[in-house]
C-alpha cells in the first residue's frame, strides 16, 4: 500500500463502531430491528488547535482533547439508539442529563477523560504513601506508586469486561482493529477478510494508556515525593506532560512496527489489547465495515452527510 494512504482511527461504541478520517467521522449502530443507523460528526478544525498540533510533545494532549469531546458526541448517540426501538428516539432525548444539556456533550466528554486521568494518577499516589513505614525513598516509592498503578488499571479492565455490556464492546473494539488491519493489509473489506486480521493494533488507545504509565514512572523520577502535598501537585502538573511524551512513543512504536527489534517496542500495549478487545461477532464485524465504508462515501461525495444523523 502507498505510503501516502490516509489514516483512519476508530472507537468502539454501544452496538457500534465510529471511524474517523482526516475531516470526518461515521458511526454506525445496530437497532433493534436488526437495522444499521449512521451518525456523522464533521472534526472542527480551529486555527489555534491546528497550530499546537504541530508542536511535538504538546500535539497529543490536543489531540486527545479534540477526540475526548468528538468521541462523546458519537458515544451519545449510540447510547441513546442501540437499546431503544426505532421511532422512541424523542422520548430517550429528553432525559438526557442537566449537565450535558448545560455544558454540551463535548464538554462533558473532556471533562470525564481529565477526571479518569486524575483518579488513575493521584490514587496510586496515596496507596503507595500508606506503605511508606516499610517502603521509603524515593525511587521505592516511585516504584510502588507504579505498581499499584498497573494493578487498579489490569483490575478495573479485567473487571469491566467481564460484564456483558462492555464484553460486546470490547468485541465491537476487536472488530474496529480487525477492519483497519484489513484496510492497511490492501486487501477487500469483506467480513471473511476481515475476520482474518488480528484484533490488535500499535496504534489503540489501549496502548497509549499503558505508555502513560510507563511513561509516568520515568518523568517522576525528576521530581522530589517528599511531602505528599507537593507529591500530589507534582502529579497533577505533569499529566498534560505525561500524555505528550506518552502520545509521541505510540507514534514512534507505530512507526517502527515492521522493523525488526524495533518492533517488540510496542508490544506491552498490545499485550494490554487481550483484555480491552474481544473477538468479534460476523454480525459486529458487518457494522465495523458499514462504518468504515460509509466514511469513505462521504469522504468522496461530503453532501452525502447532510443524509445521516449529525450534530
Amino acid at each position: 500500500m502507498a505510503n501516502e494512504a490516509p489514516v483512519y482511527g476508530g472507537q468502539a461504541l454501544l452496538e457500534g463502531v465510529m471511524f474517523g478520517g482526516k475531516d470526518h467521522t461515521v458511526t454506525a449502530v445496530r437497532r433493534n430491528d436488526d437495522s444499521i443507523e449512521y451518525f456523522y460528526a464533521k472534526k472542527t478544525k480551529k486555527p489555534i488547535y491546528q497550530k499546537l498540533k504541530k508542536i511535538p510533545f504538546l500535539r497529543g494532549v490536543i489531540a486527545l482533547i479534540e477526540s475526548s469531546g468528538l468521541g462523546a458526541k458519537h458515544l451519545q448517540f449510540a447510547s441513546e439508539r442501540y437499546d431503544i426501538d426505532p421511532g422512541e428516539e424523542e422520548d430517550n432525548q429528553e432525559e438526557a442529563s442537566k449537565l450535558q444539556m448545560i455544558l454540551g456533550v463535548a464538554v462533558v466528554g473532556v471533562i470525564s477523560f481529565l477526571f479518569a486521568k486524575f483518579v488513575f494518577t493521584l490514587v496510586p499516589v496515596f496507596l503507595a504513601e500508606l506503605f511508606s513505614p516499610w517502603i521509603s525513598g524515593k525511587y521505592p516509592q516511585i516504584f510502588l506508586e507504579t505498581f499499584f498503578k498497573l494493578i487498579l488499571l489490569l483490575s478495573y479492565l479485567y473487571i469491566i469486561s467481564m460484564t456483558p455490556l462492555i464484553k460486546r464492546v470490547f468485541q465491537y473494539h476487536g472488530a474496529e482493529h480487525k477492519v483497519i488491519n484489513c484496510y492497511e493489509a490492501g486487501l477487500d473489506i469483506t467480513v471473511e477478510n476481515v475476520q482474518k486480521q488480528s484484533r490488535l493494533h500499535y496504534r489503540c488507545g489501549s496502548s497509549f494508556i499503558l505508555f502513560t504509565v510507563v511513561i509516568g514512572m520515568f518523568v517522576y523520577f525528576f521530581f522530589p515525593t517528599d511531602p505528599l502535598w507537593l507529591r500530589v501537585v507534582i502529579r497533577i502538573l505533569l499529566i498534560p506532560v505525561v500524555l505528550g511524551i506518552s502520545f509521541e512513543v505510540l507514534q514512534a512504536t507505530n512507526a517502527v512496527r515492521e522493523i525488526p527489534v524495533l518492533k517488540y517496542l510496542g508490544y506491552p500495549g498490545l499485550w494490554l489489547q487481550l483484555l480491552t478487545t474481544k473477538e468479534p461477532k460476523d454480525e459486529m464485524v458487518e457494522v465495523a465495515i458499514a462504518s468504515f465504508n460509509k466514511l469513505h462515501e462521504v469522504e468522496k461525495n461530503p453532501d452525502l452527510s447532510m443524509q445521516l444523523h449529525h450534530d
